[in-house]
């Protein structure tokens, strides 16, 4: 997974008027969390976070502070301006090459569909994904080939199963389905699993809240 670099200063005070003094002269206040050692706070200019926030990527950070001091890290909490939408506090935690970590992972769809060509709607319900693994495992997204799909079938998080990492969901979590639309065009290959997806529909809205209770 690639890493951005964020070049930071450590803070001395973190109290409300030296928090507030920062926002005004457009630094961003952190704090990073780690295991072993105490909290680290510090500040950066809002500008370096753009890479890091304002993307549908995954990133690990490297945090690089004016004392010398670097840590990798994870992004593990942001708040934003409820008018501006300009970042009020970022939260991360240092990573160990030696533990495993959970991160959300972007899906990035590979292939045409079959049942796509025919006049299927394809959807996606999770863009991104939770993963754990150690941090080199960790991939910059989750390629999911659409290719095999056809009109009423769907593709389960347990087809996509990787030695690398794991999937923090369920089995039974739909990642990507082909549904019949008006104008679809449904050939004879796809005349079995479209007569079964009414069925497939209702269990599914019968399951869906206990998977995401099981999340």
């Amino acid at each position: 997974m690639k890493s951005i670099t964020i070049n930071g200063s450590q803070r001395e005070s973190v109290g409300k008027t030296s928090t507030k003094a920062l926002r005004n002269a457009g630094q961003v206040p952190c704090v990073l969390y780690g295991a072993e050692a105490k909290p680290v706070h510090f500040s950066a200019p809002e500008l370096a976070f753009s890479k890091l926030v304002y993307t549908a990527n995954a990133h690990t950070v490297v945090i690089v502070l004016d004392n010398g001091d670097t840590y990798n890290a994870v992004m593990q909490d942001i708040q934003f301006h409820p008018v501006t939408d300009k970042i009020l506090h970022i939260d991360f935690y240092e990573i160990y090459e030696d533990r495993a970590i959970t991160m959300e992972i972007p899906v990035k769809t590979v292939g045409v569909s079959k049942g796509v060509l025919n006049g299927g709607n394809l959807r996606i319900p999770y863009r991104k994904l939770r993963v754990k693994a150690i941090p080199s495992k960790l991939p910059d997204f989750i390629e999911v080939d659409i290719t095999p799909l056809k009109i009423g079938t769907k593709l389960y998080i347990s087809e996509l199963a990787n030695d690398d990492y794991k999937f923090m969901h369920p089995d039974n979590i739909v990642v990507c389905q082909v549904r019949r639309s008006r104008l679809a065009i449904v050939d004879a290959d796809d005349e079995d699993e479209d007569e079964t997806e009414e069925g497939e529909t209702s269990a599914e809205a019968t399951d869906a809240p206990a998977a995401e209770a099981q999340e």
